[in-house]
């Protein structure tokens, strides 16, 4: 069983998820399926069959929640020193493809937030910037075709 990295607010946010799901949507698709069940015929019941496809994606993602939470890592950034890209870090490289800086934070899978520029340590762009140093110019193997990145800055996401 491979940990899973994460952040704490990450970790904390996953928690929130979870209690949720378990506490608020479990038992309010549970109300539902009783109350569609009471207006007879089952074949012909769109809102049981739609409660029914809720609750499945509700069971589905509890199941998967408790598998990460059981493996979950909490990686300390107090004890990162900075100098290198690591899980962690916020790192400022200047995209040569597009002539123009921008900031990644290196994450967990399961805190990666695109519009945040908060991109899994999994990634081909992560991988590609993991163990590097500033001034150091990095080569990605990206969906869209390689791109070449020179980091400007690296700090430890607060």
């Amino acid at each position: 069983m491979d940990k899973v990295p994460f952040t704490q607010d990450g970790l904390e946010k996953l928690k929130v998820e979870y209690n949720n799901l378990k506490k608020i949507e479990r038992p309010s698709v549970i109300k539902a399926i009783s109350i569609a069940r009471e207006h007879g015929d089952l074949s012909e019941n769109a809102e049981y069959h739609a409660a029914k496809e809720k609750q499945s994606f509700i069971e589905g993602r509890i199941s998967e929640l408790e598998d990460v939470l059981s493996r979950a890592e909490i990686i300390d950034l107090s004890k990162l020193n900075g100098t290198k890209v690591t899980f962690g870090t916020t790192v400022k490289v200047f995209d040569e493809n597009l002539n123009k800086e921008i900031s990644y934070s290196i994450v967990g899978p399961y805190e990666t937030n695109l519009e945040k520029k908060h991109i899994s340590v999994t990634s081909p762009l992560a991988r590609a910037l993991l163990g590097k140093e500033v001034n150091s110019v990095v080569e990605a193997n990206t969906p869209r075709g390689t791109k070449v990145y020179e980091i400007v800055n690296i700090e430890i996401i607060k």
